[in-house]
């Protein structure tokens, strides 16, 4: 399940009509999301907007009280000191890594990927799998740079990153997952899958709701619905995957629990 649990940390809020100053997530909406993942049961979350260390292993504490254990983690992030990614896990994490290069130059201002890169092998029944979270910047302006120059950027140090791993293994048995905040036929999107039918071409998972509807992400304030949140995979690993058990997450409650849907994926 790739899943932006919409922050789960401690911030500044507006919250039932009151203008709260560090405050953390509502817990009616840990409550639906804690249930939105426990109800499905997955065996790998791969998590965005997640605050601390601490916030992850609550999400983690909570699943495990709602009958769902995944006792192995991985926390990291980048420039952003605030929202960074997580990864919950049944299977043991084998290896972790970091990638070569976060930094980028924008109109000859030095930047740094903001919520990092996610790099952690989960070894499954004696099948490896690599899993590759990323957030990419969000398309809300901001005075420090173009946001879409931003994020695609953000895209090619995310790409820079994948080579380098089909670099010492053609086969790599990647899974690239996360909030990418672009759409498919974005530069942003096209420069991490790759060329077409290329070696080291991501296949994006296709996956709809019960309406067979595709969206993931509700913008309120534009009322905007798009897909921005994806599961790709490697060549070696597309043969694995069941492409028509993959759905996006609607249960009835999910807009409580975030401003985005989930995605399932299922792997043979």
């Amino acid at each position: 399940m790739a899943y932006n649990v919409e922050n789960w940390l401690t911030m500044d809020r507006y919250v039932e009509r009151k203008n709260l100053k560090g405050a953390p997530k509502p817990d009616s909406e840990k409550a639906a999301a804690i249930a939105l993942m426990a109800r499905h049961s997955p065996d790998i979350i791969g998590l965005c907007e997640i605050g601390t260390a601490e916030d992850l292993a609550e999400v983690q504490e909570k699943l495990k009280a709602a009958g769902l254990d995944l006792p192995h983690l991985h926390y990291t992030g980048g420039s952003d000191a605030v929202r960074h990614l997580g990864i919950l896990s049944r299977f043991p994490i084998t290896a972790t890594a970091k990638p070569a290069v976060v930094d980028y130059q924008l109109d000859g201002k030095a930047h740094s990927i903001g919520r990092g890169i996610l790099d952690a092998t989960i070894t499954v029944r004696a099948k490896s799998y690599r899993f590759i979270g990323v957030h990419l910047k969000s398309k809300r302006e901001t005075d420090v740079g173009d946001q879409a120059a931003m994020r695609l950027n953000e895209a090619r140090l995310l790409r820079r990153h994948i080579d380098s791993l089909f670099a010492t293994d053609a086969d790599a048995r990647l899974v690239v997952y996360g909030d990418l905040n672009d759409t498919r036929a974005t530069p942003a999107i096209k420069a991490i899958t790759g060329k077409f039918n290329a070696p080291t071409y991501l296949t994006a998972i296709p996956a709809q709701d019960s309406a067979k509807t595709a969206w993931t992400h509700h913008w309120a304030i534009n009322d905007i619905y798009s897909r921005i949140d994806f599961i790709m995979v490697s060549p070696a690993l597309k043969p694995e995957v069941d492409f028509p058990a993959a759905k996006i997450i609607d249960d009835a409650d999910w807009s409580q629990a975030s401003d985005h849907r989930a995605i399932l994926a299922i792997f043979r």
